[in-house]
């Protein structure tokens, strides 16, 4: 008869002692960790889901000077370029330097947009801009940019669309429609009656109730939009031999609108007619002014903007504050009305003013692509050269995108 020892030692079950399953927990965490890097975050699939920190603001920040800049992701070759943007191409001065500069967002980090990524979280989805050519620039921009992820891309002018581009790749397509005023205008013959003591040329009728037909039947097809309009609400564009007169229902506004009240009635309107028309669930921005640097002079008075750094922080409101009645004052001006304006809806502010206030250094200026260019149309201030700092406005673009996608 054996042993009350050797009886306990002969029922007790058989357990491994816990160092021998220690290599077993090693192999399943590398198991776990291979699959997790091989199916949850290949380039594409939709990146995770980020947030925010309320303390951060990706429109307030500094540039910062990279002493070993990154190459932009695209050159003068893009198929999308527009001739007088492409300031490669046009050999401006200062290229290597114009893009050594890096927006740093106070608080929070901003990424550069991954174009493979960007288009894997777009896939089967579509991006419009509506507005000015400050759009189109922007648009000019993010084509070059996602080509990268998709060299297959294709030109595109469906919708109203006044260019963009497809991308076979991941179904996704970018395009920008032109309305200037946003509202549909028209010229007119004069009619005194409208346009007493002034319009001697006629004048423009703005049907402030009625969008743009570029845009006017968009409706569901984007599921990101970006707006603007500004640049050509002046008197440069519509002197006071060819005005604008205001419309609403189909008859004149009386007493006629001056020009900024008559922005004023259009953007109401127009915020109407997109909270009714475009779906919820769409991502809606309103990317304020792009800001202009002219110096001694505007656009058609010798204006010029041959400068090789960024404004300093304490140049700023000298150059754009309007109460100091500057060549540049609209940007600021504009925004005001607009901001007002989008309080209480759903469309968020792509606030890009400030940020591009420094880059008095980064627009073509003399580099137009064309030998009588400047002669006939004054130096470029306005629009930016590319690659450029439109590239830093699509990054902020990219990231507000990546935040807001839940809704899909």
């Amino acid at each position: 008869m054996p042993s009350p020892a050797a009886a306990k030692k002969k029922e007790a079950p058989s357990l491994k002692s816990p160092s021998s399953l220690f290599p077993y927990a090693i192999l399943l965490t590398l198991i776990i960790l291979f699959l997790y890097s091989t199916f949850l975050t290949s380039p594409s699939s939709p990146p995770p889901k980020e947030k925010i920190s309320r303390s951060c603001n990706l429109f307030d920040g500094r540039w910062v000077l990279d002493r070993e800049p990154r190459k932009p992701v695209y050159d003068e070759t893009c198929p999308f370029h527009r001739n007088a943007w492409n300031c490669l191409r046009n050999q401006r001065e200062n290229m290597g330097m114009i893009n050594s500069w890096r927006w740093v967002p106070k608080y929070c980090s901003l990424d550069r947009i991954d174009p493979v990524r960007f288009l894997g979280l777009m896939r089967n989805k579509n991006i419009g801009l509506v507005g000015d050519s400050l759009n189109e620039n922007f648009l000019v921009s993010l084509l070059c940019i996602l080509r990268a992820a998709d060299a297959g891309a294709k030109k595109w002018k469906r919708k109203g669309a006044w260019r963009g581009a497809f991308f076979p790749k991941f179904n996704v397509t970018v395009a920008y429609h032109r309305a200037v005023l946003l509202a549909k205008y028209e010229w007119q013959p004069k009619e005194p009656t409208l346009a007493e003591g002034h319009g001697s040329k006629g004048f423009y009728r703005v049907d402030v109730d009625i969008p743009a037909d570029d845009w006017a039947h968009i409706n569901d097809f984007y599921d990101v939009l970006v707006f603007n309009t500004g640049h050509w609400w002046g008197s440069d564009k519509f002197p006071e031999e060819t005005p604008l007169v205001f419309y609403q229902a189909g008859r004149p506004i009386f007493p006629p609108l001056k020009m900024l009240d008559g922005l004023k009635v259009v953007l109401e309107n127009m915020v109407l007619h997109i909270r009714r028309n475009i779906p919820n669930k769409t991502l809606k921005f309103w990317r304020l002014q792009s800001p202009r640097h002219f110096h001694g002079g505007d656009w058609n008075q010798n204006g010029s903007c041959l400068f090789n750094e960024p404004l300093q922080d304490s140049q700023l409101d000298m150059w754009f504050d309007p109460s100091n009645n500057g060549v540049n004052k609209e940007a600021r001006l504009l925004n005001n009305l607009i901001e007002g304006t989008l309080q209480g809806t759903d469309i968020q502010l792509l606030d890009l003013t400030r940020l591009s206030e420094f880059r008095a250094d980064a627009h073509p200026a003399i580099w137009l692509g064309k030998k009588d260019a400047v002669a006939v149309w004054g130096q470029d201030c306005m629009h930016w050269c590319l690659p450029g700092v439109p590239d830093t406005w699509a990054d902020i673009l990219s990231q507000l995108i990546r935040h807001g996608s839940e809704r899909w």
